[in-house]
């Protein structure tokens, strides 16, 4: 029993979407429609993506980045500077969650090395603002986001102007925030933790793929062949790669594909859900994101509407808010209270504070936009 409760705790998610899933199996018996229910595109370019963001990680390539930077920091200002600007730039590449999982941590580090711990959680909260927001730019930044631009055949422009406005100004509220902190020269050495071998050779392999995968989505070169190989490049270059793969993330997207498919064949539901929906994508993805986190509200709430430019914004900005909004945030949340247990209560207040801060402001934008 333990060992459920535990697995529901880490992969709520997940078990949501299965459940939903097989209760709308119960409504519509399974048959030879379901295949046609999943995006595989969406699905294999999700998988190529995080073995080779997997592989980028194993060789260090992240925190010899954060490293070489770090080194030109001359003050506490600086320094907090290219944290958020590296959670930010990093994100639009490797996605939110894996930019939080490499710097958090490394933030962490830095700080209390130097004696600054006071200064932490704001710019904790600050990092996962500026991954959730940073990985908004590129159709690759989050899962979301590639399901989307995958699913809806919007071109790259209308990508663009869907997300760039809003990027932009969180870049500009993160920088001025930042910027009014007060100036303290640093006066111990930063850590050093990478590795002085030269990682060139094996990282050529990893950008080749990723090339690959970013031609597909793009829509210049076909998935099955890029899947295929990508599958056998890793598997020569380094198999264990397979399995940091997060196979609950795909059996999450699968399961709601399956559920959304089922609904829309139940008329009443289908044209309820439409109506909800269509016309209002942009509340609808902000406030679905606020209870069930942006990437399901995104898969949901792109069967009931053609609108995805917007929807894309929505989800996008709907990963502000509550914890939950975004499932990236939870990374930076229990980094941070593994390190300072008795400050989860101070953290939760700052994180709210901050991130309706930002989703006021950029809604607002949002609304005069559209």
């Amino acid at each position: 029993m333990k060992t459920l409760i535990s697995f529901f705790k880490k992969e709520t998610v997940f078990c949501v979407s299965f459940l939903l899933a097989l209760l709308s199996a119960f409504a519509v018996h399974p048959d030879s429609s379901y295949l046609t229910y999943p995006d595989y595109r969406t699905l294999a370019l999700l998988f190529c993506l995080m073995i080779i963001v997997a592989g980028f990680q194993s060789l260090g390539v992240f925190s010899l980045l954060g490293e070489s930077l770090l080194k030109r920091a001359r003050t506490l200002r600086r320094l907090s500077l290219i944290m958020v600007l590296l959670c930010f730039f990093c994100s639009m590449i490797i996605t939110n969650d894996v930019t939080l999982i490499t710097f958090v941590p490394f933030t962490l580090l830095v700080f209390e090395m130097i004696g600054k711990e006071e200064r932490i959680l704001k710019l904790v909260v600050m990092e996962t603002i500026a991954a959730n927001l940073g990985s908004m730019a590129t159709p690759i930044g989050n899962p979301q986001n590639l399901y989307l631009y995958s699913a809806s055949g919007i071109s790259v422009a209308e990508f663009f102007q869907a997300v760039l406005p809003y990027a932009g100004l969180a870049l500009i509220m993160l920088i001025g925030i930042l910027l009014a902190e007060k100036e303290e020269p640093l006066d111990k050495m930063l850590p050093s933790h990478g590795t002085q071998e030269r990682i060139l050779p094996s990282l050529l392999p990893f950008l080749a793929l990723l090339f690959l995968c970013l031609l597909v989505v793009l829509r210049i070169l076909p998935c099955a062949p890029v899947l295929v190989c990508v599958a056998a490049a890793v598997l020569i270059i380094n198999r264990k790669l397979f399995c940091a793969v997060d196979y609950f993330l795909l059996l999450t997207f699968l399961c709601f594909f399956i559920f959304i498919g089922n609904v829309k064949r139940i008329p009443e539901i289908n044209e309820l859900l439409i109506s909800l929906v269509d016309g209002h994508e942009l509340w609808a993805g902000i406030l679905a994101s606020q209870v069930i986190s942006n990437v399901p509200a995104a898969i949901l709430l792109a069967g009931f509407t053609d609108n995805f430019a917007v929807l894309i914004t929505a989800v996008n900005l709907g990963g502000l808010g509550t914890l939950i909004a975004s499932l990236a945030s939870l990374i930076s949340f229990k980094f941070y209270a593994k390190k300072f247990p008795h400050k989860k209560g101070e953290f939760m207040k700052i994180f709210t504070f901050w991130n309706l801060a930002f989703l006021l402001i950029l809604t607002g934008a949002a609304v005069l936009l559209s």
